[in-house]
C-alpha cells in the first residue's frame, strides 16, 4: 500500500478484491447461485479459520496451557456451529432452483475441499484415498498433516504433563497411521475426570466439537437428500449415500467410551 493511501476498512480487508469472487456462470446469471457460491466460499474461509485456530490449539495443549487450550478450544466449538447455521440458509434453496444451474457446476463438489480435508487430517484421519482425487499442491497439504500429530495425539501429551501417565507406546505411536481407542488410555481419562476437574473442562471441550462435527455431518446430509435426494453428487461423488457413510463416527472415541463408566 502506498504511502498516500490510508488504510481503511475497504482496502484492510480487501473488500473490492473480494466482492468481485463471486462469478456465477448460469445464464442470466439464476437467482440463487449467488447464494450457492457465497455460502460456500464463506465456509472455505471458515475452514481456514479451523485450521488457524486447531493449529494453535495443539500448541497450547502441549505446553499444558489450560486457560488458552479452553480459550480457542471453545471458539472451535462457536465456528462449528456457525457452520451448521449455514445450513439453514442453504435450505431456502428449492430442489428446483438448485437445479436451476446445477449442470454448470461441471465436475466440482465439496468432496473437492482441500481444507476440509485437511481439518479431518488435523483430527485423525490417516485416509490417503481421502486426498486422491485432489490437485497435487492440494494433496500435498492434506497428506502433510497426515504425517503429522493429530489433535488427540497433542490432547494425550497434555494429559501425560498434566501428571497422568499415558503409556509411552501411545505416546510414541507412528501418528501417520489412525488412533485405535485404547484401553489404558481411558483408565488413565476416568482418573483424570475425578481428580483434575480443570483439566476435565478441556475434555468436554472436545466432546463439543466432536458432538458440533457430527452435527455439521447430519445437516450436510439431510441437506443433499432434501435437494438432490439419492441422486450422484456433482463432481461423480455418490451425493447423499457417500455422506451418509461418515455419520455417527465420533473423532475423540475415547471420550465416548468413559461415558458408560461413569
Amino acid at each position: 500500500m502506498s504511502n498516500d493511501q490510508a488504510l481503511n476498512y475497504s482496502n484492510y480487508l480487501k473488500v473490492d478484491e473480494l466482492l468481485s469472487l463471486q462469478q456465477p456462470l448460469s445464464d442470466g446469471p439464476e437467482h440463487d447461485e449467488l447464494l450457492f457460491i457465497i455460502i460456500h466460499q464463506t465456509y472455505e474461509l471458515w475452514f481456514k479459520e479451523l485450521i488457524h485456530e486447531f493449529a494453535a490449539s495443539q500448541v497450547a495443549l502441549e505446553s499444558a496451557d489450560t486457560h488458552r487450550a479452553l480459550s480457542i478450544l471453545g471458539r472451535i466449538r462457536t465456528i462449528l456451529k456457525i457452520c451448521v447455521a449455514q445450513i439453514d440458509i442453504l435450505e431456502t434453496m428449492t430442489p428446483l432452483q438448485f437445479n436451476s444451474f446445477r449442470s454448470r457446476l461441471g465436475e466440482s463438489s465439496g468432496f473437492q475441499s482441500a481444507q476440509f480435508r485437511e481439518v479431518e487430517a488435523i483430527l485423525g484421519r490417516r485416509d490417503k484415498r481421502a486426498a486422491a482425487h485432489l490437485l497435487p499442491k492440494d494433496r500435498d497439504r492434506v497428506e502433510r498433516w497426515m504425517a503429522s500429530s493429530s489433535l488427540w495425539d497433542s490432547v494425550l501429551r497434555y494429559v501425560n504433563k498434566r501428571g497422568y501417565q499415558i503409556p509411552n507406546s501411545i505416546l510414541n505411536r507412528d501418528v501417520t497411521k489412525s488412533y485405535e481407542p485404547n484401553p489404558d488410555v481411558q483408565d488413565v481419562l476416568i482418573e483424570l475426570h475425578r481428580k483434575d476437574l480443570e483439566a476435565g473442562l478441556v475434555f468436554e471441550r472436545l466432546v463439543d466439537i466432536d458432538e458440533g462435527l457430527q452435527e455439521w455431518r447430519y445437516r450436510h446430509v439431510k441437506m443433499v437428500e432434501r435437494t438432490i435426494g439419492r441422486k450422484s453428487g456433482t463432481g461423480g461423488s455418490a451425493g447423499a449415500d457417500y455422506l451418509r457413510q461418515t455419520l455417527f463416527t465420533p473423532i475423540f472415541p475415547d471420550l465416548w467410551e468413559i461415558r458408560n463408566r461413569f
